[in-house]
């Protein structure tokens, strides 16, 4: 069981400023999550697998694949405003 000693410990590491009602309280509500452990704790999960998400993740991406890169003829036909064989961009700055 946490103690409200251990809570002012704790808000001193976390140079907290607590009063004595937020004390109780979070003497309180420590106390209930650390509880919840416990009774977590005597669960059996012998026969259950970890698993690293609460869900069933599927990749929806596509294999990668070598593809020939567009030419910078293609590249620049859709840019706004080219010059040669660069994108032409406003000046930024002085």
């Amino acid at each position: 069981m946490i103690t409200r000693d251990t809570v002012k410990h704790i808000a001193k590491l976390a140079r907290l400023s607590l009063s004595e009602k937020e004390e109780e309280l979070y003497t309180e509500q420590l106390g209930n999550i650390l509880q919840y452990f416990e009774e977590l704790k005597a669960i059996d999960t012998t026969n259950v697998e970890p698993m690293s998400h609460a869900l069933q993740v599927v990749n929806i991406m596509r294999e990668d694949e070598v593809k020939p890169s567009p030419g910078h003829e293609s590249v620049l036909e859709g840019a706004p405003d080219a010059e040669k064989a660069f994108f032409r961009v406003p000046k930024i700055g002085d």
